[in-house]
């Protein structure tokens, strides 16, 4: 909404423009007129709609045509006044003054104007038959106000009606000559109705409208009001009440007649609590809160996030088979200008033998989402109405910025509960293989899974109890491709680094020690090396040292042995082993590497819930 408001008052000399100033300035008609008021400013604490408003007087005498155009271009609202007393007066407003206005401008960006027939003291009938043909010429025009500057009659109507036309303006909700909503208000309102519709069966019910009205208004509609609005659309509509309840055209339906009515403020506070701005589009502030995340610190959905979205998971969840189908995940996110998840997340998450994602990939998605780019997250919890619905100030309410990790250092214990493994090695070592195991699909298939001529990220959870933990936790694996034994710092950053090389192959194990050299030998991040391959025969490697021996030099914990094409439980462990070492990074060096620790992990992983492993792979190029 504007920040304030300019109104212009235009019209033939004598007709009393001057005079409806100083009218409603001095609260009585003055005894001498000056040629032209000057600019005069009206606090927003004593306008109805609490907005500063300047209102700018014209004298065809005292002022050039320059100075006409320049004052039109900064007007938000032009009132054109005409004495009902004079006829040649009322001709002008078609012939000069709407043209002066709005002559040049395109269909949409055409100033508000509103008529103003003054001097009704000195008439005693109406020129409302007169004007009427000319508002249903020019559908820029509001409204008109009959008044009088001498018994102040209708004056602070006339400048309440034009800030209304500037603060609630009609033309990017209404087409006069259609009769009708415009598109984009249509969609505006749909999106509403849809994110109100909290059981989702297309039928706003009493509840419904309540929680709405209250959202919206501040209070809820009392029984028989909420039963006249439904007469009205019942009236008026075929399909607008079904089952005691609104439909989406009984919604739209309900907004026009308001429009027609001349309450479009009403329609405009349903629209901006819902975020949107002038042109009808959600604003920044309400799509991208600000959240500062300091260096060092990461972000996480919290639980009253997983609470929000467990209630969209059920509402739309139709069948109620724990898993949303490429139809039932479609309608959740209809509320949004575009599907933020794509065929490529379906290939990335826990989904059914249907191919349907399920709850818990439903949740690691999210997670991942919040962590690696948490302002778009925000963007996606904004249009499915999280701050509304929760009646939080914005969508930050559902994210969690931790503190810093040198405080978890020094603290010797993490409060996070979404975890980064980089998962490195050179190619052809059985990465993706091992992303994908976990996701419980075939090494055989995996890597022929192709979007876009790329192959795209993977996500699932470890099963376990979540229950045991007021939090759940997610590890998130990436998978990074690097062309040459070189990797930038930004590509090794991560809570735990898996370092994976082929059994099989005797040169693969001399990358893994080099990138450990350059970027985990004197860092905080704990290592696990994973040997992959293993059901193939183990390849002497042509390195200073064996593995075992370099990770005992280094007091790294023994390679773990992987075998993609049978995941057997030393295989499945590794991920639990990958989580343990993310979440004590105080122990990493001798600690991690001691059997002690180890036993710790095996017996703690029944106790620490890991809602999932959200998966994806980051492709690093030299440039």
């Amino acid at each position: 909404m504007k920040q304030d408001v300019r109104i212009l008052l235009l019209g033939e000399p004598k007709v009393g423009k001057t005079s409806l100033i100083m009218s409603l300035v001095g609260e009585e008609f003055p005894e001498r007129v000056p040629p032209r008021a000057e600019e005069i400013t009206i606090p927003a604490d004593v306008t109805p709609e609490k907005v500063p408003t300047h209102i700018v007087d014209y004298s065809e005498k005292e002022q050039s045509d320059e100075v006409l155009r320049d004052e039109i271009v900064k007007a938000n609202v032009v009132c054109v006044v005409y004495d009902v007393t004079n006829e040649d007066t009322i001709e002008k407003i078609k012939t000069k003054w709407i043209p002066l206005v709005n002559g040049d401008a395109e269909k949409g960006n055409k100033v508000p104007i509103i008529l103003v027939g003054n001097k009704s003291d000195l008439r005693s009938g109406s020129s409302m038959e007169t004007i009427l043909p000319i508002m249903n010429q020019f559908s820029e025009i509001e409204t008109c106000v009959e008044c009088s500057a001498k018994n102040l009659k209708n004056i602070s109507e006339l400048f309440y009606y034009a800030q209304k036309a500037v603060l609630h303006p009609t033309a990017p909700l209404y087409d006069p000559e259609d009769k009708q909503l415009k598109p984009a208000c249509v969609r505006a309102l749909s999106r509403i109705f849809y994110v109100s519709d909290q059981d989702n069966d297309r039928i706003l019910s009493d509840a419904e409208l309540n929680s709405f009205q209250k959202s919206c208004f501040g209070n809820p509609l009392a029984p028989q009001a909420l039963e006249d609005v439904k007469t009205v659309v019942w009236k008026n509509t075929s399909d607008g009440v079904q089952d005691n309840g609104l439909t989406l055209n009984g919604f739209l339906f309900l907004n026009t007649l308001f429009i027609q009515r001349g309450r479009h403020e009403t329609t405009w506070t349903i629209l901006r609590k819902f975020g949107y701005d002038d042109n009808l589009e959600l604003t920044d502030d309400y799509l991208y809160p600000e959240l500062r995340v300091p260096v060092g610190c990461s972000t996480e959905i919290n639980q009253l996030g997983h609470q929000f979205l467990q209630q969209l998971f059920d509402k739309y969840d139709e069948d109620q088979d724990a898993a949303l189908s490429p139809a039932e995940l479609k309608n959740l996110f209809c509320v949004c200008p575009y599907m933020p998840w794509g065929a490529d997340v379906l290939l990335a998450v826990p989904t059914t033998d249907q191919g349907y994602i399920t709850n818990r990939g439903y949740h690691c998605q999210w997670m991942l989402s919040a962590y690696l780019d948490v302002h778009r997250c925000l963007e996606h919890l904004g249009y499915l109405g999280y701050p509304i619905l929760t009646e939080q100030e914005s969508q930050t309410a559902a994210v969690t910025v931790t503190r810093e990790k040198d405080v978890d250092l020094e603290k010797r214990q993490t409060l996070r509960s979404a975890f980064l493994c980089k998962v490195i090695g050179p190619r052809g070592t059985g990465k993706t293989a091992f992303l994908q195991a976990f996701v419980g699909r075939s090494v055989l298939v995996r890597s022929e899974k192709i979007i876009g001529g790329k192959r795209k990220p993977s996500c699932c959870p470890l099963t376990s109890d979540p229950s045991l933990t007021s939090e759940p936790s997610s590890l998130q694996l990436n998978e990074v491709d690097v062309e040459m034994e070189f990797l930038k710092a930004s590509d090794a950053a991560c809570d735990v680094a898996c370092l994976m090389y082929d059994a099989s192959d005797p040169h693969s194990f001399d990358y893994c020690a080099s990138i450990y050299k350059q970027h985990y030998m004197d860092g905080s991040v704990p290592c696990v090396l994973v040997a992959s391959k293993a059901d193939l025969p183990e390849a002497k490697q042509f390195h200073g040292m064996t593995p075992a021996e370099f990770c005992y030099k280094h007091r790294l914990p023994p390679p773990l042995p992987f075998c993609g094409l049978t995941l057997d439980a030393a295989s499945s462990s590794i991920y639990s082993r990958l989580a343990w070492a993310a979440m004590h990074p105080h122990l990493n060096g001798s600690d991690l590497s001691s059997a002690s620790f180890w036993l710790r992990v095996a017996l703690g992983s029944a106790v620490v819930a890991v809602l999932g492993f959200a998966v994806y792979r980051a492709v690093a190029r030299l440039k």
